[in-house]
């Protein structure tokens, strides 16, 4: 088990809207962040988008279950985040399971989440939900 990877999953998790700036310790300034929604190069567009993301919600926490270190400097991450919104899922907690690919340095500077995109949001809007799990239903 990594310990950067540990210390930075740790420190990740304890991040929320009022602590930002925390962002700097984790990561490098030229960072570059993608999931399946967004890609945000450097560390001032980070915390823009970090900001915007705990502006909108009303709960956000992960849980992170694997360390895994496959060569010096990379390593995974797999978490369960947990979130709420007050326009998804009548304000219901949602979980997502996902994994974190990371390089780093001192500091992380490219971090790549993997998750399903319908998971996380798609399937909890009003309409767009109706037709995601009904085309589920239809392919299995």
């Amino acid at each position: 088990m990594s310990a950067f990877l540990r210390d930075f999953a740790e420190r990740f998790a304890a991040l929320n809207k009022d602590n930002l700036e925390l962002l700097g310790e984790l990561y490098s300034d030229d960072v570059l962040f993608r999931d399946p929604l967004h890609e945000v190069r450097g560390l001032s567009e980070m915390r823009r988008y970090f900001s915007e993301l705990y502006a909108n919600v009303e709960a956000l926490r992960f849980e992170f279950h694997g360390f895994d270190e496959v060569a010096p400097g990379e390593g995974y991450l797999r978490w369960t985040m947990r979130y709420r919104h007050p326009r998804l899922r009548g304000g219901a907690e949602i979980a997502v399971e996902g994994c974190s690919h990371l390089y780093w340095r001192e500091r992380v500077y490219r971090h790549r989440d993997y998750f399903d995109a319908g998971a996380l949001l798609y399937e909890h809007l009003p309409v767009i939900g109706s037709v995601i799990a009904w085309l589920k239903r239809r392919l299995a």
